[in-house]
């Protein structure tokens, strides 16, 4: 006898518009920006995301039960308008760390950041949160944990023919080739089939792309960002997002910002920093 399967659930109602949010979504800009959902009598936002259209960002969390199921906890939405993706993201970075809302975890805390520290030839993994910046030429990279910054150091070394046991990631009986060597996996650094000069050249090459920039300036800079009707200046020091006004005049009444090297406004602001075609201004003290 055929016996019929029940219905499946629907997920349906958390994709309907929120009654209480219609008003507040259709008010929303088709611009770069951040917003935030509250909540009624939460001290902090549920959440905090950026876009560059705010109003078709925030309609996108319907699309699924889950972001549906966020939006629909939310009481209220509020926004704040930037020139562009660059100032949404670097408002948003900052405004996690501030507030610390509930439903963000990437970005919520100061996460423990390690690099690869080069120094005369030898490699060793450092921690950087906490670590003085100020002249960080010998480290390379940045890693979420000590086990992923080894495993890349293993993965330079397979790539370069680097000895490692050169590096210090391998023992190896004095005198002896590593076991690399024998393979023709390391150039010979071990057992004098190239000197130590030349494999500490070669790590310093291979190593070259990852090497992270001291602070470029002197002080304080704005790095100028451009939108189809507002322009910002997203001031910066010592790879500390500072904050954004709307004049380089206004500039010198942001506080600086105390406290160990930032890794996540660090990868932020490198490539726009450097990047020729920005606009970078210097602001006086």
């Amino acid at each position: 006898m055929y016996v019929p399967l029940p219905a499946r659930r629907t997920e349906a109602p958390f994709y309907a518009y929120p009654a209480h949010l219609v008003g507040e979504i259709e008010g929303l800009p088709r611009a770069p920006g951040v917003y935030l959902f509250h909540a009624r009598d939460q001290p902090v936002p549920l959440y905090i995301g950026k876009s560059i259209d705010i109003r078709g960002r925030v309609l996108a969390h319907l699309r699924t039960p889950r972001e549906a199921r966020l939006l629909r906890q939310a009481d209220r939405i509020t926004h704040l308008r930037t020139a562009g993706d660059l100032g949404a993201q670097l408002l948003e970075a900052s405004l996690i760390k501030k507030l610390q809302p509930i439903h963000n975890k990437k970005l919520r805390s100061v996460r423990q950041m390690f690099a690869l520290r080069l120094h005369r030839g030898r490699v060793s993994v450092v921690a950087v949160q906490g670590r003085g910046f100020a002249a960080p030429d010998d480290l390379h990279g940045l890693f979420g944990s000590r086990a992923a910054a080894t495993q890349r150091l293993l993965e330079i070394a397979d790539e370069n023919r680097l000895c490692q046991a050169v590096l210090g990631l391998e023992r190896r009986a004095r005198g002896r080739p590593c076991f690399r060597a024998s393979i023709d996996r390391c150039a010979g650094a071990c057992c004098g089939r190239e000197s130590e000069a030349e494999h500490d050249l070669r790590l310093a090459a291979a190593l070259a792309d990852l090497r992270l920039r001291a602070w470029p300036w002197p002080g304080r800079v704005a790095l100028v960002e451009r939108g189809p009707d507002m322009v910002q200046y997203h001031v910066l020091r010592d790879w500390h997002y500072l904050g954004s006004v709307e004049h380089p005049g206004q500039a010198a009444a942001l506080p600086d910002v105390a406290g160990a090297f930032d890794a996540d406004g660090y990868r932020l602001m490198r490539g726009p920093l450097l990047d020729e075609r920005r606009e970078v201004v210097p602001i006086s003290s």
